[in-house]
């Protein structure tokens, strides 16, 4: 399986996100906006979103590109639903709910089956939740000390709205489909679908 091993603070100033996106406190001193003084071609400014979003989810192309065909092909504003498609990726939810620091890691922990959906252990990343699913720490992992830790601190981030989390018994549930307003981090999607419908 491939996987990105770039440097994430680095990555965050070229494409101009923040870390708190990324799920890192950190924020860089040294151009943090990644504002370069080149003016950018309109091309470069499509790619740059949609190398921004990939990064952020942490999809490499070729299902970036299966994800933005699926939503051609829904009805709806097609930006929308390819950024509400990735939303609902098991890993995104898994950090979402707050059961992760970062994506990454949230994608590392369901990889090694650390999550349930609807009861049934899930170790793929790329899964897609549906409206109503429950996804939940295993009984087994519920035992890890990290977890423990996480019923225990009272800085648990809040959930966005469109999912509900129950700190306690360490599980979450889908409430509805994720809106363009519940992106945590700024991205014009209309750009990406430029560049694609070209």
């Amino acid at each position: 399986m491939a996987k990105n091993t770039q440097p994430v603070l680095k990555r965050c100033r070229t494409l101009g996100v923040t870390p708190a996106a990324m799920g890192y406190a950190k924020s860089s001193k040294k151009n943090p906006g990644g504002q370069r003084r080149a003016k950018k071609s309109e091309y470069a400014m499509q790619l740059n979103e949609k190398q921004k979003v990939k990064f952020v989810y942490g999809i490499l192309e070729k299902q970036f590109h299966a994800y933005y065909e699926k939503a051609a092909r829904a009805e709806g504003n097609t930006g929308e639903v390819l950024l509400s498609l990735i939303e609902r990726r098991l890993d995104n939810v898994v950090y979402r709910l707050g059961f992760a620091n970062t994506r990454r890691q949230a994608r590392q922990l369901v990889n090694h089956g650390h999550f349930t959906v609807n009861g049934k252990r899930v170790n793929i990343p790329s899964y897609m939740v549906r409206v109503g699913d429950v996804v939940a720490v295993c009984e087994k992992s519920a035992q890890n000390a990290f977890y423990k830790k996480l019923k225990e601190d009272d800085a648990f981030i809040a959930a966005p709205k469109w999912l509900d989390r129950d700190k306690n018994t360490l599980q979450g549930k889908v409430l509805a489909l994720p809106a363009r307003d519940d992106i945590d981090f700024e991205i014009a999607e209309h750009l990406i679908v430029e560049l694609y419908s070209k």
